[in-house]
């Protein structure tokens, strides 16, 4: 950002706090707002502040930035009548927070349980609150009570099988001596032990059946962990035992309509009959089968037939395998810019009944110029095959819940642009799968993409011969090589309603295979280049890393603030000077800087390339932050408020002018959330134009609606 952008930052925040009434405006008479929560520990006493807070009962507004939160003051905008105006500053504000002097005292009772429950005994909690005008701050002042340390652990299990499964398992304990003796450090390992023996065989076997005692009135603690084959609940039962389980018989069934290859099914199932009982086995088969995405549910019902023996049922549902789905994002500037982007897709999710998935999609790009002549037109075509398993490896080789996929995919793409026509055919092979419940990945060890270009225009052909660059961008090319996709979110839903982040990162690796066949190749004397079939090949390295993370606050959570970090790096080495088109980076569009279209901003300070009559403006290097503010609106719509920055860049420079050429924008946004898909419009406004003259770059308010100044996208699902 340059140093005119940090004068602009501060003004606007002086603005909003001029603008800004008293965040006690809508409080009633007499009342003050809670502005602050502090716990204080007694000095010399060992004990985490942050951990107690949670159990404080009534929580001051969240702090967006430097202990401020401005949506209190846009929600005392309003009147308080809930009409018109002053109900969009009641939806996009947050209410604030009413002092409530009873929950002091019941947040000194939560906090002292909490510290008895830790291991803290006879803790003594005190509070203070400072009101000064209509603002409340409460601090809670903590004396933590007496630890015991354990000095010796008496163990009394049943004898036979389970003390010795019991005793094996010893060295996993987390109550040993010396440590505090806590009711949570006993839960815990209660819960711990009790899937730990499950695993061993003993089925109904539960945190239940552990007894704690601990003796602290003598010199030493002395703490007795006993397990018994009845519950806290139950009476004691004279004569009965733990016993350790085994597999009994192990029943199937699935819809009658839906045919399937029950011989996958039997494979994917890990529950076997005989088999020593384990909790893992049973969560292992759910989670391969509910991977098929063939049936609706899958239900797994363990069922004891006699005191040793457990029968297991596993019952599918029945789902739709097959059906459509479109997709499309659309976009319009008051350059009269049009362009709309339709995706149509039928998939088979169990082609050969035997959970193999089937993905043919139909793809358009379209743009235009209303009453000119100015148009270009993308269509695409595609096909992929997704088989549950690594062909040609046995699936019993995979012992785990997720078993990797293979994907076979091939596409083609068609382009006519104004300055030329172009097409792109691909195949690729290789592997999906993903470990636990958030971490995915896609290997491809084999990538081919052709490129042809032809029927160019007059003065597009004499601009890239001229321009070796452009020339090894657009030219007939073989691309051969391979790439990988890692993603980690920690909510993998359709539209998420926690908080949750995420990382994702691409990477491609091209040519290098093809260069160790160099000496036998032979070489294009206008370029120098290697040629295969008499095209040249690709050699890059490009890597993109998306980190993202949304916040959750307000009423049940029902606002958001989303953050967004994109980098992106290209190089060509070798066989090329220059990246391919496809694999060059862009910003604008539907979800990245959308005071902008697709492809029309950058690179760096560069404006609108004037060969091109549509936007094409690519680079070798991305940078891109966003941040977007979501709230509810009524019934299913949101709104939201966003700013970004970012830009392309050929090559890097120095960071000032990295910095002095970013792009930036404001934008609102309206929202159908559906649950199962979201509908957005969104409208973004140049804030600072790179590609203007030096001095008009920073636009103000009344610019945004003028020629070039802002963008209109529809789009599907959240931009990030």
């Amino acid at each position: 950002m340059t140093t005119k952008a940090f004068p602009l930052l501060a003004s606007a925040l002086l603005l909003l706090g001029a603008l800004s009434c008293s965040t006690t405006k809508l409080l009633p008479e007499g009342s003050s707002r809670l502005a602050q929560n502090k716990i204080e520990v007694v000095k010399g006493k060992h004990l985490d502040a942050n951990d107690l807070s949670q159990y404080i009962r009534q929580q001051p507004n969240k702090y967006l930035m430097f202990g401020w939160n401005p949506l209190i003051n846009v929600y005392n905008w309003s009147d308080g009548s809930g009409k018109g105006i002053n109900k969009v500053f009641e939806k996009i504000g947050e209410a604030p927070v009413e002092f409530d002097p009873y929950m002091v005292e019941a947040s000194i009772d939560n906090i002292t349980r909490h510290l008895d429950y830790i291991g803290y005994y006879n803790s003594e909690v005190s509070s203070q609150v400072n009101t000064v005008e209509r603002i409340s701050k409460v601090k809670y002042i903590v004396n933590p009570g007496k630890r015991y340390r354990i000095d010796r652990i008496v163990y009394e299990v049943p004898e036979g099988d389970f003390a010795e499964a019991f005793y094996a398992d010893t060295a996993n304990i987390t109550v040993k001596r010396g440590s505090y003796l806590s009711a949570r450090s006993l839960e815990l390992e209660s819960e711990r032990s009790a899937k730990a023996l499950r695993e061993k065989g003993y089925y109904d076997l539960s945190k239940a059946n552990y007894f704690f005692e601990a003796d602290t009135l003598g010199p030493r603690t002395i703490l007795y962990y006993r397990i018994h084959p009845y519950t806290r609940n139950d009476v004691e039962k004279i004569g009965t035992t733990l016993a350790k389980y085994s597999i009994g018989d192990v029943t199937i069934t699935h819809p009658d309509d839906i045919p399937f290859n029950h011989k996958l099914i039997v494979k994917l199932n890990t529950v076997k009959p005989g088999m020593t009982y384990s909790e893992s086995m049973v969560s292992t088969t759910y989670n391969r089968l509910s991977a098929l995405k063939v049936f609706n549910t899958v239900s797994i019902e363990m069922t004891p037939a006699d005191s040793a023996v457990v029968d297991c049922d596993i019952t599918l549902s029945g789902n739709n395998v097959f059906g459509f789905k479109l997709n499309a994002e659309a976009s319009v500037n008051n350059a009269s810019l049009f362009g709309v982007s339709p995706q149509l897709s039928f998939f088979h999710k169990n082609l050969f009944h035997s959970g193999e998935w089937l993905n043919i999609g139909v793809t358009g790009n379209f743009q235009a110029k209303p009453r000119t002549n100015i148009r270009s037109n993308e269509f695409g075509v595609s096909a992929s095959l997704s088989i549950p398993k690594l062909v040609g490896m046995p699936l019993k080789w995979f012992k785990g819940a997720n078993i990797p996929r293979t994907e076979l995919k091939t596409s083609y793409n068609y382009q006519n642009r104004p300055e030329y026509r172009r097409s792109v055919a691909n195949v690729s092979y290789g592997f999906t799968g993903q470990n636990g419940k958030g971490f995915f990945y896609q290997l491809y060890p084999f990538q081919l993409n052709l490129v042809r270009l032809y029927d160019l225009s007059e003065s597009f052909a004499q601009t890239i011969i001229s321009n070796p660059f452009l020339w090894d961008t657009f030219s007939d090319k073989i691309d051969l090589g391979v790439g990988t996709m890692l993603y980690y979110t920690t909510d993998a839903d359709i539209v998420p309603k926690k908080p949750y982040h995420y990382l994702r990162l691409n990477f491609d690796l091209s040519g290098n295979f093809l260069s160790l066949f160099n000496n036998s190749m032979p070489i294009d004397p206008d370029t120098g280049q290697h040629t295969i079939l008499g095209l040249p090949y690709n050699q890059y390295v490009r890597a993109e890393l998306a980190l993202g993370k949304t916040f959750r606050f307000g009423q049940n959570d029902s606002k958001s603030l989303a953050l967004r970090l994109d980098l992106g790096a290209g190089y060509a080495y070798g066989n090329s000077s220059a990246m391919p088109f496809e694999k060059q980076f862009y910003c604008g569009g539907a979800s990245s800087m959308r005071g902008w279209q697709a492809r029309s901003l950058g690179p760096g300070f560069d404006s609108a390339l004037d060969f091109f009559v549509i936007p094409c403006q690519v680079g070798n290097f991305k940078f891109e932050a966003d941040l977007e503010y979501r709230f509810p609106l009524f019934w299913k719509f949101e709104g939201a408020m966003f700013a970004e920055v970012g830009n392309v860049w050929d090559k890097l420079s120095s960071a000032k002018d990295m910095a002095r050429s970013l792009a930036a924008d404001l934008g609102l946004g309206l929202r159908v959330n559906l649950e199962f898909i979201l509908l957005r419009l969104d409208a973004g406004f140049k804030l600072h134009d790179p590609s203007r003259p030096e001095g008009e770059r920073w636009r103000a308010p009344d610019k945004w609606i003028k020629r070039d100044g802002f963008s209109i996208h529809f789009g599907v699902g959240y931009p990030f």
